[in-house]
């Protein structure tokens, strides 16, 4: 067996040192060169029966470095087995002039790596103080809510001619001058738009306009800046800083008009299948529900992100920062530069240092996705997608055969385990802390929301 010393070099870093002796390696080099000589095909000799002393002469060298190296991987992994040395990625083997074995020269062979050792640390969280704001749905957004439901699930009717807000108009923009003349080879889109989009001064102009009508419209005096930024991204101008100075021919294509459903029984099991919702009341409470639960998850979302930094900026632990430098550089396809590697390291340490703190939660808590959760959030997934068209006909052995098919696949099943456990490790740190709630509007939960995204980038 091969003989390790191991030398501390820096923090959190040691070097290990592998050496193999003659009576080792030199057995199974013998034997690995005499099981090649059977199976050697040279030109001139039959099979097996090449004489030893050529296939020694033109394959032994290399047999012999690939089993001395064998010999020292093999030692080496033992040991850290054996050690039980928690260590990061793989060992580094360091620079070693001296090492080149000889098949004429058999003998004691040493090489050395390094290591990055894992870092001990604690997690405390028990004194922490978390803000978690809560939006109440108000009755502004319910009547909103409503409103668009009604529009989602209207019907649309085909009008001659535009009359109203509400009215759709699908556009082509053609870019033009002043007079609405349009160059060859002008910047061409087709769009689709509500009249509400448009400027309060511009709408009496469109109102009355039929398909084939046009009319030309500067782009800022057509549209408040929302939707001018809007309209300008979507013709591909957004890099262009006069663009909200552009002329546009418009020619009206179509105008289309979506009826409101009717607040009653059939348009409520339209919006909400499988509930039974018979009343305009229990309709706006199933309503205010869904707004509830989306700002909930909103505010659960800003609350995991408070916490994710509070565990990375306030878990101290040391790492063995030229350890893992060396690695980042030789670890890729390609080399890294000294400079690609400084830059690269501090969102690299990031990364490591919070998938030690989620392991170290994981393992300290025992946190788990079982089989089951797995499928029933696949499950959750796939109904979520296809929404009440999975339910129609109350026939589902097609998705217990999909979900079995997405149990089988390796990358699926890694990427929603991390999802979930993460989700674990998420809720489990909202234990340990105390949660400070307080009620604010949704104009104030974005600012906020804002505000704390752009400190931590």
């Amino acid at each position: 067996m091969a003989t390790v010393t191991r030398e501390n070099i820096g923090l959190l870093n040691d070097k290990l040192v592998v050496t193999v002796t003659k009576e080792e390696y030199f057995p199974s080099f013998e034997k690995t060169l005499k099981n090649y000589s059977k199976q050697a095909n040279i030109p001139g000799f039959r099979k097996g029966m090449v004489p030893a002393g050529m296939v020694k002469k033109m394959y032994g060298p290399g047999l012999f470095t690939e089993e001395v190296i064998r010999n020292i991987e093999k030692g080496l992994n033992e040991y850290l087995a054996a050690e039980k040395l928690d260590i990061f990625a793989q060992p580094l083997p360091l620079p070693n002039g001296d090492f080149r074995p000889s098949l004429d020269n058999p003998t004691d062979y040493t090489f050395e790596f390094e290591v990055g050792l894992k870092p001990a640390f604690e997690i405390a969280l028990s004194k922490v103080k978390a803000p978690y704001y809560r939006v109440k749905a108000a009755a502004e957004m319910i009547n909103e809510e409503v409103e668009r439901l009604q529009s989602r699930f209207g019907k649309l009717s085909e009008p001659e001619t535009v009359t109203t807000d509400d009215n759709v108009l699908n556009l082509t923009f053609e870019e033009s001058d002043a007079a609405g003349t349009v160059a060859e080879g002008a910047l061409k889109k087709e769009n689709s738009l509500l009249v509400k989009y448009f400027s309060e001064a511009i709408r009496p102009r469109l109102m009355g306009l039929k398909k084939d009508d046009s009319l030309t419209l500067q782009l800022n005096e057509a549209f408040a800046e929302k939707e001018r930024n809007w309209i300008i991204g979507d013709l591909g101008l957004k890099d262009d800083p006069a663009a909200g100075e552009k002329y546009f021919r418009l020619t009206l294509t179509k105008v289309g008009l979506v009826e409101k459903r009717e607040l009653n029984e059939e348009f409520f099991k339209e919006a909400f299948p499988g509930k039974d919702i018979q009343t305009e009341a229990d309709f706006r409470a199933e309503v205010e529900k869904e707004i509830q639960t989306y700002w909930d998850r909103q505010s659960t979302n800003q609350l995991h992100h408070h916490l994710y930094h509070v565990l990375l900026d306030e878990t101290k632990m040391d790492l063995p920062e030229s350890f893992l430098k060396k690695w980042l550089a030789t670890s890729g396809e390609k080399a890294k530069s000294a400079e690609q590697v400084e830059a690269e390291y501090p969102t690299f340490n990031n990364q490591l240092r919070w998938t030690l703190i989620t392991d170290k939660i994981i393992r300290d808590n025992n946190l788990d996705v079982t089989p089951e959760e797995l499928k029933d959030s696949f499950r959750q997934q796939v109904l979520s997608y296809f929404g009440s068209m999975s339910l129609a006909d109350g026939n589902l052995e097609w998705l217990d055969q999909y979900i079995d098919s997405l149990m089988k696949d390796e990358q699926q099943v890694d990427s929603t385990y991390r999802k979930l456990v993460t989700e674990k490790v998420f809720t489990w740190a909202e234990q340990q802390v105390k949660k400070e709630e307080k009620e604010v509007s949704p104009e104030e939960f974005i600012k906020m929301n804002e505000e704390h995204q752009h400190h931590h980038h």
